[in-house]
């Protein structure tokens, strides 16, 4: 995302692999809220001040030593995070939050709460202008914009064609990592399924700019 966003307009930024997917399911395993940071180094500063939350993260796709939790749907599933508070840093989506300084409303998605997502816009602003952000650059942010924005038109997308588009995000990530180093790549196989989960969960995950962070909250649609 490098063009500014226009303030008083709902923004949802999107993320599926991984964040918003870690962040959907960190949900539905009980987590109470989720402080979005924009950097590892403002994570390990929320954590300081806060240090009765969980962190979780990623620096080049790989958890940091000092943190919890990685940016791992497949992990946070089994996390025992229920009633806990969650620090959540990462590359992409989180720094993505923290440039919409002046939104209507302010949205995290991917594709396992699309639906949701499109349901709460829907009944809270409707007629009010809206932005997609993809805060990656390959095939599955792009495909959930397509899925998310024909829903907020009224249309009925082809959920296969959402499936479809982050397949062939994955590969494009699969493809990148094999470029690294060993100790550098990421192994994703464990996360797809909660990826490419379309409407699992049925909340939004609604935003609340604070000074240095954004605090997502889980409301049921």
């Amino acid at each position: 995302m490098d063009a500014e966003i226009p303030g008083g307009r709902v923004v949802v930024v999107i993320d599926v692999i991984r964040a918003f997917t870690t962040a959907a399911v960190a949900f539905e395993r009980g987590v109470a809220e989720i402080a979005c940071a924009p950097s590892v180094e403002v994570g390990r500063e929320l954590r300081r001040r806060q240090p009765d939350r969980l962190l979780a993260g990623e620096a080049g796709g790989l958890k940091p030593a000092d943190f919890d939790y990685g940016n791992s749907p497949s992990e946070m599933s089994a996390a025992p995070v229920d009633g806990r508070r969650l620090i959540l840093a990462t590359s992409n989506g989180t720094l993505g939050l923290a440039r919409c300084p002046d939104p209507a409303a302010l949205l995290a998605v991917s594709a396992p709460n699309v639906g949701a997502t499109a349901r709460w816009i829907a009944s809270h602003h409707a007629g009010t202008a809206w932005t997609l952000v993809c805060t990656g650059r390959t095939a599955e942010d792009w495909a959930c914009a397509r899925y998310l924005g024909g829903l907020l038109d009224g249309s009925t997308p082809a959920r296969a064609d959402l499936v479809a588009g982050i397949a062939d995000g994955a590969a494009e990530h699969a493809r990148a990592y094999a470029r690294l180093p060993a100790s550098e790549r990421v192994d994703l196989s464990g996360d797809l399924p909660f990826c490419r989960d379309v409407d699992r969960s049925g909340f939004a995950m609604v935003g609340e700019v604070r000074e240095d962070h954004v605090v997502l909250g889980r409301v049921p649609c």
